[in-house]
């Protein structure tokens, strides 16, 4: 080697030249999502629990007007920061991820301006039905986790007062529910009013100990169980089921549609793009979602043909809705053969999936305090680094209204190769940003269950025309979803319209067409995203299809499609292309 590569002044050039040589120009991105995501945390310690980081066990978010305006700050100063970074230099994966953040960041800048925080509750759940899954939600592994719980119960009053407080300046400014969906909203809030705290769902954890707490830390829980439940947790509730009943009931307002919010037209659009990814206008929407109900309506009149019923259209949804064959004789039995559809579709997973996630799932009750104003069924994830598995809730409640022949569409949507499959496979994609893992996009996630549910007919799961009928209704009903929220939202359609048209379209329930429009009523938007991200995601597949030729293989157009995590649906579609791209060359 000559002697002048050796020399202390040629070191010293390589030193400065590596010094001064560009860095990945990802690390600046990867550090703003680690510092957000830290500070996320730290803000939300319900979020940080659920997604296994336990620093904030012993605390409840702060919900003051003064911490939402510092969060929307926060979220502010990070879309600032992020637009510093030219998103050109980035790699295909983190340009997707600036994306996203941008995505997340503006969004929770315009909640924060159209003051959505002023709406906590709705016509089926709300902060007070959420926090009664907490005994389900923490580590419950030794005397510390359990001291962090009872902390927790005793920070219930702060935290439902400040919710409280922001209520009422809803009241104040005309952003409330209307009155036409709280009927029947106290049962969810006075079924946790006891006094005996044995009866509260909150002393589930009190009942059965893990080895690590000894006998006697196990009776002193108990009594401190027992007293943060009837010192906190009751009273918080009875306060609040006074202030509803007696003050925001009263105060709520007439119209339905959220276009008579204040900033209400603006509003609605923000919340069609927030939950459909896509510029469309409500008018647009509207038009979709009657075409769409033309089109599925024909293919169940063919099914009315097929088995031979003698009667209109409205007469065999009729004779679906109350012939005993289509309805379940007990809670039990419902529950098992929900479980029996769902394990049929575990046994069919590998042939259409090529990845699938370790955890499993199971099949259980809404609970008693939600049932009534509940939805059919509903998927719960499972907590990150926890021991409970993701839950397919299956509602017992009014037996009646839970029609069999719909059981199959409900279960691949909520469990597998919906809802279960999506999220587990999503908390296992360690290579994404955090901020990625545990979010969501609700065209994206609705639209993938929706979609589950036409992959029941590739797995032979509809046995007879009965349950193809019931997974065509569960169609329809997304359809007229489409029609319905901006019909309830932009065109001043009326809940009995709105009851009347799921009714006369759909084999749901009078029951459920009822609880679904109030849902519709005062959750705007979101029940948009079902039936627009399945038309997506089949458009795609179909463009796959046509592309590939022999060569598509759906086992990995389906990990194309989830291996990404939930992202908009510009996103997908060009995530999709890129496939198509690979695919093709390989």
């Amino acid at each position: 080697m000559p002697k002048t590569l050796q020399s202390p002044s040629f070191i010293l050039f390589l030193l400065l030249s590596s010094a001064c040589a560009p860095s990945d120009p990802g690390q600046p991105l990867h550090s703003l999502f680690e510092r957000e995501w830290s500070l996320r945390l730290q803000e939300n310690p319900l979020l940080a629990t659920s997604v296994g980081v336990h620093r904030y066990n012993d605390r409840l978010p702060s919900m003051g007007l003064s911490d939402l305006q510092r969060r929307a700050e926060s979220a502010q100063s990070f879309l600032e920061e992020l637009e510093r970074i030219d998103p050109k230099l980035l790699n295909p994966r983190d340009r997707v991820s600036y994306a996203m953040f941008r995505e997340q960041m503006e969004s929770r800048i315009r909640s924060f301006e159209f003051r959505e925080f002023q709406l906590p509750i709705n016509a089926d759940s709300g902060f007070h039905s959420h926090i009664a899954r907490l005994p389900n939600e923490v580590p419950l592994r030794d005397p510390q986790d359990y001291q962090n719980y009872l902390e927790r119960l005793r920070e219930v009053p702060r935290y439902f007062e400040e919710f409280t407080r922001l209520m009422r300046q809803g009241m104040q400014e005309g952003r409330t529910l209307p009155a036409v969906v709280t009927e029947g909203i106290e049962a969810t809030i006075s079924s946790h009013v006891t006094d005996n705290p044995q009866e509260s769902v909150f002393f589930a954890p009190f009942e059965n100990f893990p080895a690590a707490v000894s006998s006697s830390e196990r009776e002193r829980l108990r009594k401190e169980g027992a007293a943060a439940i009837l010192d906190s947790v009751v009273p918080s509730y009875g306060m609040f089921a006074e202030f509803i009943e007696r003050e925001y009931i009263p105060a709520c307002r007439e119209s339905l549609g959220a276009s008579e919010l204040p900033d209400g037209p603006d509003y609605y659009r923000w919340l069609i793009g927030q939950h459909t990814t896509l510029e469309l206008s409500a008018d647009q929407i509207h038009q979709v979602g009657l075409r769409e109900v033309e089109r599925i309506r024909s293919e169940m009149e063919a099914i009315v043909s097929e088995v031979g019923f003698e009667g209109d259209f409205r007469q065999f949804l009729d004779y679906l809705r109350t012939d005993p064959q289509f309805i379940p004789e007990t809670p039990e039995g419902l529950l098992m053969r929900a479980a029996w559809i769902a394990k049929e579709m575990d046994g069919k997973l590998p042939a259409l999936f090529q990845t699938l996630p370790r955890l499993p799932y199971t099949v259980e009750a809404v609970p008693d305090h939600l049932a009534p104003k509940y939805t059919t069924g509903r998927y719960v994830p499972a907590p990150v680094g926890g021991t409970r598995p993701g839950i397919y809730w299956v509602n017992t409640y009014n037996l009646p209204s839970r029609t069999l022949y719909t059981l199959p569409a409900l279960t691949l949507h909520e469990a597998v190769p919906g809802h279960h499959l999506q999220y587990a496979l999503l908390h296992e994609l360690e290579k994404l940003p955090d901020f990625r893992r545990f979010s969501s996009v609700t065209a994206f996630g609705e639209g993938w269950g929706l979609y589950a549910e036409f992959l029941g007919i590739e797995a032979g799961i509809y046995k007879t025309p009965y349950e193809n009928f019931g997974r065509l209704t569960y169609e329809m009903w997304r359809a007229c979803r489409l029609v319905v929220d901006t019909g309830i939202h932009t065109l001043g359609w009326t809940r009995s319209q709105a009851v009347d048209y799921l009714a006369s379209n759909t084999a749901l329930s009078l029951h459920e067409c009822t609880t679904e429009t109030d849902r519709y009523i005062s959750w705007p938007g979101q029940a948009l995203a079902y039936k627009l991200g399945e038309l997506k995601i089949r458009e795609l597949r179909r463009k796959a299809e046509k592309a590939l030729g022999p060569n598509f293989d759906v086992r990995k157009f389906h990990d194309a499609v989830l291996l990404n995590g939930p992202v908009s649906l510009s996103v997908l579609q060009d995530l999709i292309d890129t496939f198509i791209q690979e695919q093709a060359g390989s």
